[in-house]
């Protein structure tokens, strides 16, 4: 292998080490939160969906949760109860269940997100707003190409 592709690896490695554990810091900072209102990150990652996809039944969330249904329907189950989202039974099929988030769910994820965002913000202060945009049109560009896959 030549020496610019070597670097090339290098650099391709580092950025998924670095990416890794910068995802795995700003999820920690909103998991005190999470501690706080008796919420597991996986309720939380379940939260996140059902807020992309409003109406998502329980086995469309089981599958993009990589939970059993059983266990998806329990996570709900424990949700509901929190006040955080409704089930409601499709109109149209009554077989279907979907699920709603209420207003305090969206509050509760709104409140993660805003102090994983402040967090971010303070590690980014020292950047000029130049750095910043390449650094965001990079991670846009990252984030394009993964959402192809998706």
């Amino acid at each position: 292998m030549n020496e610019s592709k070597t670097a090339l690896k290098e650099t391709y490695a580092a950025i998924e080490k670095e990416l890794r554990v910068v995802a795995s810091v700003i999820k920690e900072t909103g998991r005190q939160l999470l501690k706080d209102v008796g919420i597991t990150p996986p309720q939380f990652v379940a939260l996140q969906w059902i807020a992309e996809e409003e109406g998502i039944t329980i086995g469309e969330l089981s599958a993009r949760v990589y939970m059993p249904f059983s266990t998806t329907t329990d996570m709900i189950d424990r949700l509901e109860e929190k006040g955080l989202v409704k089930r409601v039974k499709d109109e149209r099929d009554k077989r279907l269940v979907r699920i709603h988030l209420q207003a305090k769910g969206s509050e509760l994820i709104r409140a993660v997100i805003r102090k994983r965002q402040d967090f971010l913000a303070e590690k980014l202060e020292g950047l000029s707003a130049e750095d910043l945009r390449a650094f965001q049109a990079g991670l846009d560009h990252l984030y394009q190409e993964i959402k192809k896959d998706l």
